[in-house]
């Protein structure tokens, strides 16, 4: 028999989100260790603010936190739109231990009191506090690893990069953001030496691949996250012209991609064991192809300008 859709709605239901969330949800063991760092942080909080009955009662600096915490694993794009799906997203609302009929929170509202967490870097302690868990639980390692940030996107676009020595551009008319009108850049030069990020200040227009310029994030510490490019030649192989010749483009192209052609022949330094034939192409340790190089173009480097 043919379903029928049901034009009366239920007027009265009773339903426990924890009953709809899948028991191996990630998110399950995410909420655990939140709960149970931000238990730990509750005197904290108590030092924070005014006591019990004096004043209007904030938003829980719990929620602020773990609502932080959803902005970041979600990639929310802003705390408004947060707060606009907070108001039918069932899941965050588990996550939030919030019922069903209390209302979202207000954008503006919920903005201050998330500054105001971070100016007592209680987002650091809450962090500390889920570190020291996962020690406990020998979850930890001190083995080293490397992490290539400038594969990060940032939170800017390309029209939020303005001159350095630009004026305040004037308040719109409609009483909108100056920030958002429409921004025609195509045909500029525009560098990190001249032009910065209103909304980002940390981020840095870098080259993905000839014409695809993009704001990631290239901190402090780039130096340790540049790619290295190893190219292992010999004088005996007839291809290693080809391979000496891309290796010489890619120095050109991504300046940012540090370049290094090996000749087996006159280095003195021990054969890697990667090594079984020349030419061969080694990025960050890692054996790579010559399509990999010629077709892809470093496109997932992030070669800075």
């Amino acid at each position: 028999m043919r379903g029928r859709t049901k034009k009366q709605a239920s007027m009265l239901a009773f339903i426990d989100p924890e009953t709809l969330i899948p028991s191996d949800r990630p998110l399950r063991t995410i909420k655990r260790f939140a709960d149970a760092a931000l238990q730990e942080l509750s005197p904290l909080f108590d030092g924070m603010y005014a006591a019990d009955g004096q004043g209007r009662a904030s938003i829980p600096p719990e929620r602020l936190l773990k609502a932080s915490l959803l902005i970041s694993l979600y990639a929310v794009r802003s705390e408004r739109a947060f707060c606009e799906e907070l108001t039918f997203h069932l899941l965050f609302r588990w996550f939030l231990d919030m019922d069903m009929l209390e209302p979202s929170f207000d954008h503006s509202t919920f903005s201050k009191n998330r500054a105001r967490l971070l100016r007592h870097r209680v987002s650091r302690e809450s962090f500390d506090a889920v570190v020291l868990q996962a020690d406990r639980l020998h979850l930890l390692s001190d083995e080293h690893f490397s992490v290539d940030g400038t594969l990060i996107d940032a939170a800017a676009i390309l029209k939020s990069f303005r001159p350095k020595d630009e004026p305040p551009p004037p308040k719109r008319p409609d009483g909108g953001s100056p920030s958002h009108r429409w921004v025609d850049f195509h045909g500029q030069k525009r560098s990190n030496a001249t032009h910065e990020s209103t909304t980002d200040p940390d981020a840095r227009l870098c080259r993905k691949g000839p014409g695809k310029e993009a704001p990631q994030l290239h901190g402090p510490g780039a130096a340790l996250r540049t790619p290295r490019l190893k190219v292992y030649l010999s004088g005996q192989c007839p291809n290693c012209s080809e391979a000496r010749r891309l290796a010489d483009v890619v120095a050109l192209q991504y300046p940012c991609v540090i370049v290094q052609v090996v000749d087996l022949d006159a280095e003195q330094t021990p054969l890697p064991e990667i090594i079984v034939a020349v030419p061969t192409y080694v990025l960050d340790g890692r054996v790579i192809s010559r399509n990999w190089v010629k077709v892809r173009r470093f496109g997932s480097s992030s070669a800075c300008r």
